[in-house]
């Protein structure tokens, strides 16, 4: 490859923007998407934003197990799924609720997950979404063999793996991409850099200038976007997307952005990192730019689904759930494995024991 071949897969000195904090329009080399679109992608951040509080004060009382919040994301979590299509694939981590929600699941599929009901409640092929993935980086190597299984098969189905900038320090990832990259699968690797892999700031898991940078060295053309612009993200995938279902392969997206919240319900940020940083990034919030841009080019869309939303998830979350525990050993194996069948029925003599 030469060196002017290397450079033209090599991000921006800066992240893509198309709205700026004050919600100008700005030069970023990509087409500003239209009105319609825009209000559609303010209209899902409301209710994202109103979820993931919602859901996060479910988790303070109690009512799941574990949650980990996106909050202050929601630009990269609408903005990656109006980039694509509905027939495309999404290969979530645990992190990408907002995401399930935009696709239109309802939030008792979501949050079945976190409640520790079911492993996986929803339909994958109903909502064209994978389970949502605690291991990290796994599930690119599942976008990955999906988008080239769906090539082989002569469909030209687009796959998104989300990764966080913590889960781009596995090797898992790394195996996904090259792959990616080597056999041109119609796959865009969504990075969501909220600086911190739990604790761990971004500076002590890499000294490249980017994550998107190592784009490059594989081969696939690297694209660094302002994480907080939903405008700018939906251009970013949507290209991304167009050029994966022409068959020019793989695109790695890295959306810079920052959790605002804690990690999950069990983490502390106070113990890292300063309060005045939050405060920085928050006043580069995704929708207050957004609503800053539609005020000055029409009306703003009031949203009264996010608080219905709200609602509906509290009732979700007040239903008396019927757990069997024996569900534990369904769907492992087609044909059950004799020492699985072995456990089983010691677990099941056990609870009638319990119950006699």
């Amino acid at each position: 490859m030469r060196d002017n071949d290397v450079a033209s897969l090599l991000p921006s000195d800066s992240p893509i923007q198309l709205l700026n904090a004050a919600g100008e329009p700005v030069e970023g080399g990509y087409e500003l998407p239209d009105r319609d679109t825009l209000v559609e992608a303010y209209r899902r951040m409301v209710i994202a934003r109103r979820w993931e509080a919602q859901v996060t004060a479910l988790t303070r009382q109690g009512r799941l197990a574990t949650y980990p919040s996106a909050y202050g994301q929601e630009a990269g979590e609408v903005g990656s799924v109006l980039g694509l299509e509905d027939r495309d694939w999404l290969f979530p981590t645990y992190r990408e609720s907002s995401a399930l929600l935009t696709r239109g699941m309802h939030p008792r599929e979501i949050l079945a997950f976190f409640r520790g009901d079911w492993h996986v409640a929803y339909d994958p092929y109903e909502w064209r979404a994978s389970s949502l993935s605690t291991p990290l980086a796994t599930q690119s190597l599942h976008a990955v063999g999906f988008a080239h299984g769906e090539h082989l098969q002569g469909r030209d189905t687009v796959t998104l793996a989300y990764l966080g900038d913590g889960s781009t320090s596995e090797g898992d990832a790394h195996e996904a991409m090259n792959f990616a990259a080597t056999w041109q699968t119609a796959t865009v690797f969504f990075v969501q850099n909220n600086q911190y892999a739990i604790s761990v700031p971004l500076k002590h898991q890499t000294r490249s200038r980017s994550i998107a940078d190592r784009g490059a060295g594989l081969g696939m053309p690297g694209i660094s976007v302002d994480g907080n612009d939903v405008a700018a993200v939906i251009a970013v995938v949507r290209e991304a997307a167009e050029r994966a279902r022409a068959g020019q392969g793989p695109t790695l997206i890295e959306a810079r952005t920052y959790r605002l919240e804690a990690h999950t319900n069990s983490d502390d940020p106070s113990r890292y990192r300063e309060s005045a940083e939050a405060d920085a990034w928050r006043e580069q919030d995704a929708i207050e730019r957004l609503e800053r841009y539609l005020a000055a080019t029409g009306e703003v869309p009031e949203v009264p689904e996010a608080e219905e939303i709200a609602q509906l998830t509290r009732d979700v979350m007040n239903e008396d759930v019927t757990v069997d525990p024996l569900e534990l050993f369904e769907h492992v194996y087609a044909e059950p494995r004799a020492a699985l069948r072995e456990q089983r029925d010691a677990l099941a003599a056990e609870l009638a024991t319990r119950e006699a």
